[in-house]
């Protein structure tokens, strides 16, 4: 099924579509498979071909990533945790910049990130905690915007400055470091929303449908428009239990 060794175009394609999504490593070739790594993100990708026609396959060896893609694993030999198949080079390119979003944005990547960056930073006065939080806010709203695709998933909105880290789990209700920054304990949210569901006016069910407080008026509910329920895994539903039972307003001003 597989061309092994690798001829000469589909190498150049291997290469190619690899380098232009960010994994620009190259780690040699196994089997028809050819390997990649990033400098920016963790876990490594391997691309191989039946032909320069395709179909082309794609192995993933990061479990975050296989657990989020949203694609149909095709039961071959090869290498990593899973495969896919493509039938032409241009479906490569079309999911190759998820791979790396989610890459980017899973919660080793941030973790990483945080505590390289405030290793040798003070934490001893409230001010020096603030900037230590500054810096982890900043690098979990980049995390978000990667795996949210740089869109508000229930409005559509894109506009980054009318967009939102919001925190399910508040940063100082979070037990680790690693909660703080977990992206699937956040929602990017345009402004009105993250308002509203940082201070309990509204959340959402496990098939990530709004739930309205008895508190939050008919006109601002009017203005909390949407379009689709939020796409949500596991790992935001078990926040998200939190959210509706310790924040939630479920009942109405007296």
């Amino acid at each position: 099924m597989i061309e092994a060794p690798q001829p000469f175009v589909i190498r150049q394609e291997c290469d190619k579509v690899a380098f232009q999504n960010g994994f620009r490593r190259k780690l040699g070739e196994c089997g028809g498979w050819a390997g990649f790594s990033s400098t920016t993100v963790p876990g490594t990708i391997h691309l191989a071909a039946a032909g320069a026609q395709g179909p082309w396959f794609l192995a993933l060896d990061h479990a975050g990533v296989v657990e989020e893609l949203d694609i149909p694993v095709v039961d071959m030999p090869g290498p990593g945790l899973a495969r896919y198949a493509c039938e032409t080079l241009g479906q490569v390119y079309a999911v190759l910049p998820r791979i790396y979003q989610l890459a980017a944005s899973l919660p080793d990547a941030p973790l990483q990130e945080f505590e390289t960056k405030v290793k040798n930073l003070p934490k001893t006065t409230e001010a020096e905690r603030v900037i230590v939080q500054r810096i982890g806010q900043d690098i979990f709203r980049s995390g978000l915007i990667d795996y949210w695709q740089g869109q508000c998933p229930l409005t559509g909105i894109t506009d980054t400055a009318l967009l939102r880290a919001s925190h399910i789990v508040p940063w100082k209700d979070c037990t680790s470091d690693a909660g703080r920054l977990d992206v699937h304990n956040g929602l990017l949210l345009s402004a009105l929303w993250d308002a509203a569901f940082d201070r309990g006016l509204v959340t959402f069910d496990d098939e990530g449908q709004p739930q309205f407080s008895p508190s939050l008026s008919e006109s601002a509910r009017a203005e909390l428009r949407w379009q689709d329920p939020i796409p949500l895994t596991d790992k935001h539903r078990k926040r998200l239990i939190w959210h509706r039972t310790n924040l939630f307003v479920s009942q109405g001003v007296a």
